[in-house]
């Protein structure tokens, strides 16, 4: 039987920090690593190896204005972030058109 390839940009893409990195950045506010951390509420170190990903993908660029980085969106990852928050805007819509059945709640264990 043959092993499935590891598919990097479903590993990336299909979590919920790594998009919310991506679209924080198109914040005017957010031009740091330790700021994307914050409004994510990840680690420092976390985040920095999201952003070093992103780079070899080609979605951001670090520009380094004396000691510290900037992060930039390239114009790739600008026009991906634009397209996740598109994608949310349409879930968040689908979710307030549907009622959800309420998830059971679980029994704490002594």
């Amino acid at each position: 039987m043959q092993k499935a390839k590891k598919n990097h940009f479903e590993d990336l893409f299909l979590h919920n920090k790594p998009v919310k990195m991506l679209t924080s950045l198109r914040l005017e506010e957010i031009q740091y690593a330790t700021q994307i951390s914050k409004h994510v509420d990840c680690t420092y170190s976390h985040t920095v190896k999201v952003l070093d990903m992103f780079k070899d993908l080609g979605l951001v660029k670090f520009e380094k204005k004396g000691r510290v980085k900037l992060v930039k969106l390239t114009q790739e990852g600008e026009e991906i972030a634009h397209d996740f928050e598109g994608m949310r805007k349409k879930f968040s819509r689908l979710n307030a058109d549907i009622k959800l059945p309420e998830m059971p709640k679980l029994i704490k264990m002594k």
